[in-house]
């Protein structure tokens, strides 16, 4: 009887993930090939199209004023809620989480910080470039227009470009940017352009967004993708530099701290044997050993450790204090110190007188 288990997808790939616990040997970055560049120019190209086009007042503009008149919201009610759900997936906020946590785990699995140094420097660029052009132009949006037939410009607006749509075919597309294999990036890919085409489009039936404002939106969105191979050296050197770091914190974690100087100072006591024994005295809490004055070595080592002198404590010997022979009392001899002279007579005594007649 066969017990061969039966594997579903998800377990299967969740088995080959748990095989590559290590950065694959495959994995190469993007270059900046001939046909990037060739894409980058026709999408820097559209991009300033769209901006001279509404800054003219063009048939585009025309465009915009046409479908907001249309009211897609009013044509096909029954999508609405649907479609409020949907225009999520261009939010910056939800999308940037959903897509960090993934890269995470991924950057943990093999061991690079490259999928999340790459995702945070997209989301800067993308910050930098819309956000300079959204402040720059200050378009009002449809609900807010106040004249017909004008472009709405420099009016303190903030809709052009589109920041859902440019943020899903960022936040999307990083993931295509940073797929292992050939077959993985062409299928993220169509993902990426199906999911930013359908916010685009949804912001246009929700009435938030101009029809403009969602292609300068994906052409945005297009150029910071196109862009990234001229920054894979600075995300290079920022993940050597992070690494680095951890090394040398984790060295010093593992050395420890290095410990203070303590004083040291040898005290002399006498042990209940009745013989004389050192104890080291120092700065440190805890139990200290007696070494005995026979034993030279031992005290010299205990005195080589002194790195500062520090007052000597005074030992107690039944409970009566017991003074260093430096600071003992020096005794003075009895008597005086002087010669003696022998033609002085010596005081209290009566010199002798020669005897007279009577």
């Amino acid at each position: 009887m066969r017990t061969d288990q039966i594997l579903t997808r998800l377990e299967r790939v969740f088995a080959r993930l748990d095989r590559e616990p290590e950065r694959p040997a495959h994995l190469q970055t993007p270059q900046m090939s001939r046909h990037r560049v060739v894409l980058l120019g026709s999408t820097l190209a559209f991009y300033l199209a769209i901006v001279v086009a509404v800054l003219t007042t063009s048939w585009l503009v025309r465009l915009d004023w046409q479908v907001m008149f249309f009211r897609p919201y009013e044509q096909w009610p029954q999508l609405h809620a649907f479609l409020d759900y949907l225009v999520v997936l261009g939010q910056r906020g939800p999308t940037a989480v959903m897509v960090a946590a993934w890269l995470g785990w991924r950057s943990w699995r093999q061991h690079t910080l490259r999928p999340l140094i790459t995702l945070g420097v997209a989301l800067l660029l993308l910050n930098i470039t819309v956000g300079a052009v959204k402040l720059g132009l200050g378009r009002l949006g449809p609900h807010y227009a106040t004249q017909i037939g004008s472009a709405e410009l420099f009016a303190g607006g903030d809709i052009f470009p589109s920041g859902h749509t440019a943020n899903a075919v960022v936040t999307w597309g990083i993931l295509a940017y940073l797929a292992s294999t050939t077959v993985t990036r062409r299928v993220l890919s169509v993902v990426s352009a199906v999911v930013s085409l359908s916010v685009g489009a949804t912001t246009v039936y929700l009435g938030t967004h101009w029809v403009s404002d969602v292609l300068l939106g994906w052409s945005a969105g297009l150029l910071i993708m196109l862009a990234l191979p001229w920054f894979e050296p600075l995300i290079a050197g920022a993940e050597a530099r992070v690494f680095a770091l951890r090394e040398r914190l984790r060295r010093r974690l593992e050395t420890g701290s290095v410990p203070v100087p303590v004083a040291t100072v040898l005290t002399p006591m006498l042990s209940a044997g009745g013989k004389w024994q050192l104890r080291l005295a120092t700065d440190a809490v805890g139990p200290q050993e007696p070494a005995t004055a026979s034993a030279p070595a031992t005290v010299q080592a205990a005195a080589g450790q002194a790195h500062a002198p520090a007052p000597r404590p005074a030992a107690h010997v039944s409970g009566r204090p017991h003074l260093i022979r430096s600071e003992r009392t020096p005794v003075t001899p009895a008597g005086s110190r002087r010669p003696a002279h022998t033609e002085r007579p010596a005081a209290g005594r009566a010199a002798a007188r020669p005897a007279t007649g009577g």
